[in-house]
C-alpha cells in the first residue's frame, strides 16, 4: 500500500546529489542534548554547528567533499509560531536558521536540517502533518536549507504514502535546490512489496532503508548483513541522484576499533553511501581522521558512474569479498574478515572473483596508498586481513577487459553476482 499509492508523475528532477552526499550530521555522536546549561560544548545549538562548520572548513574537509551541515532532531522550538511555522529554539538558536545558513555558506558549505512527516518528531518537537508540508518547504527554502532529512515518527503508512511525495513536489516548487532525504523504506520494513523502489527513486535523493546506526561494532554488522542479504533488491535502485543510506559513519566515537573503523570507511564505500560523519571534528585523532580524510577512497565513493558493489564471494572462512564497478573499466575489491582469533591469509584469483577473461590490472592498496603491482585475471594472489579488518584495492585495468563493467550493471538484479559459497 505505502509506496504503491505515490505517482511516478511526482519525479524529483533536480539534479542534485549525483554523487553520494557528504558531510556531517549531529544525530549520532549529539542526539537529543539540549541542556546547554549544563553541556554548552555539546548541546544542539547554533554554536555546535558554527564550530563544526569552522572544522570542516579549516581542517581539509571542505576540499574532499565533506559540504553538508545537517542538524538532525530537537532544534526546533516546543510550539510552531503564530503563523504555523516552525521556529527554531529561542534560547539554543538565538540568530536563527537563517544566519546559521549564511555562516555556513559564508565557509563555502551548505546547510541541512530535520524534519518529521508526523504530529511529532522522533524527539518530540512539531512535525510535519500534511497539511504543513508546502509550508515547511516554503520555510526552509527562505532559511537557505540545502538539504532536508524528513524522518517518519508518529505518522501512518498512509499519511506517509501521500506526505513524502508531497514534499518533494512542494520543494521543486520553492525553486531553490534542496536535496531531499526520505526516511520512508526505513518505517516499511526496507523491502518490496511494501517498498517499491523505482517509485522512491523518483520522488528522493537519499533514503534510509534500516535502523538508526548506534556507536557499536554489532550495529555496524547489522546494517552491513541487511544491507548484503538483500542486495538483489537494493542494488539496482541506487544511483546518481538517489541513493540508499545505511546512516551515520561512527568512525571516531567510542564504539569501533581502528580496524573496525578501517571497515565500516570501505564497506560504506563500496555501498555507494553517504559519506555523513557524526563524530566530534573538534577532538577526533589524527588516525580517524586519516580514515575519513584518505583521498582515493573519497574518489571511489564518489565514482561518476555510482553503480553500488555487491558482496560476491562468502567464505565458510569468515572471509567476504566485495566488489564495486566504477569507471573507465576499474573496480574497487573489498576482502572483509569477520574473524575475531588473528590476522588471517586469503588466496584467490581474479578469475574467481568474475573479472573478466585476458584482462592485466594495476593493483593499488587504498589504505597503504602504494601500487601492489600488475596482476593478470589468472594469477593466485594472496592478502592478509586483520580480525574485523579490511584490505580494499583499487583496480585499473592496464590492458582492456573483454567485457566493461557498464554491461555488467544491465544485467537482471542478481545474474552474475550471486555470493559463492567456497
Amino acid at each position: 500500500l505505502a509506496l504503491a499509492l505515490a505517482l511516478p508523475s511526482v519525479a524529483l528532477e533536480n539534479g542534485l546529489a549525483r554523487t553520494p552526499p557528504m558531510g556531517w550530521m549531529s544525530w549520532e555522536r549529539f542526539r537529543c542534548n539540549v541542556d546547554c546549561q549544563a553541556d554548552p560544548r555539546n548541546c544542539i545549538s547554533e554554536q555546535l554547528f558554527v564550530e563544526m562548520a569552522d572544522r570542516l572548513a579549516e581542517d581539509g574537509w571542505r576540499e574532499l567533499g565533506y559540504e553538508y551541515i545537517n542538524i538532525d532532531d530537537c532544534w526546533a522550538a516546543k510550539q510552531r509560531d503564530a503563523a504555523g511555522q516552525l521556529v527554531p529554539d529561542p534560547k539554543r538558536f538565538p540568530s536563527g536558521i537563517k544566519a546559521l545558513a549564511d555562516y555556513v555558506h559564508a565557509k563555502g558549505l551548505k546547510l541541512g536540517i530535520y524534519g518529521d512527516l508526523g504530529i511529532f518528531t522522533c524527539g518530540g518537537y512539531p512535525g510535519t502533518m500534511l497539511e504543513n508540508v508546502k509550508q515547511d518547504a516554503q520555510t526552509f527554502a527562505a532559511w537557505g536549507v540545502d538539504m532536508l532529512k524528513l524522518d517518519g515518527c508518529y505518522s501512518s503508512a498512509e499519511e506517509q504514502a501521500k506526505g513524502y511525495p508531497e514534499m518533494a513536489r512542494a520543494l521543486n516548487a520553492t525553486g531553490r535546490p534542496i536535496v531531499y532525504s526520505c526516511s520512508w523504506p526505513a518505517y516499511q520494513g526496507g523491502l518490496p512489496p511494501k517498498v517499491n523502489y523505482t517509485i522512491l527513486a523518483e520522488i528522493c535523493n537519499l533514503w534510509r532503508n534500516y535502523d538508526d546506526i548506534q556507536d557499536s561494532w554489532d550495529s555496524v554488522l547489522s546494517i552491513v548483513d541487511w544491507f548484503f542479504t538483500n542486495q538483489d533488491m537494493l542494488q539496482p535502485a541506487a544511483g546518481p541522484g538517489h541513493w540508499n543510506d545505511p546512516d551515520m559513519l561512527i568512525i571516531g566515537n567510542f564504539g569501533l576499533s581502528y580496524e573496525q573503523s578501517r571497515s565500516q570507511m570501505a564497506l560504506w564505500t563500496v555501498m555507494a553511501a553517504p559519506l555523513l560523519m557524526s563524530t566530534d571534528l573538534r577532538t577526533i585523532s589524527p588516525r580517524a581522521k586519516e580514515i575519513l580524510q584518505n583521498r582515493l577512497m573519497i574518489q571511489i565513493n564518489q565514482d561518476p558512474l555510482g553503480i553500488q558493489g555487491h558482496r560476491i564471494v562468502k567464505e565458510k572462512s569468515h572471509i567476504e569479498v566485495f566488489l564495486r564497478p566504477l569507471s573507465q573499466a576499474a573496480s574497487a575489491l573489498v576482502f572483509f574478515s569477520r574473524r575475531t582469533d588473528m590476522p588471517f591469509r586469503y588466496t584467490t584469483s581474479l578469475a574467481k572473483l568474475h573479472f573478466p577473461e585476458d584482462a592485466v590490472y594495476e593493483v593499488q592498496d587504498v589504505y597503504i596508498g602504494k601500487i601492489v603491482g600488475a596482476l593478470k585475471t589468472a594469477d593466485n594472489f594472496s592478502v592478509v586481513i586483520n580480525p574485523s579488518g579490511v584490505v580494499m584495492w583499487y583496480l585499473r585495468p592496464m590492458a582492456p577487459p573483454v567485457q566493461p563493467w557498464h554491461v555488467v550493471r544491465q544485467q537482471a538484479p542478481g545474474e552474475g553476482f550471486r555470493p559463492a559459497l567456497l
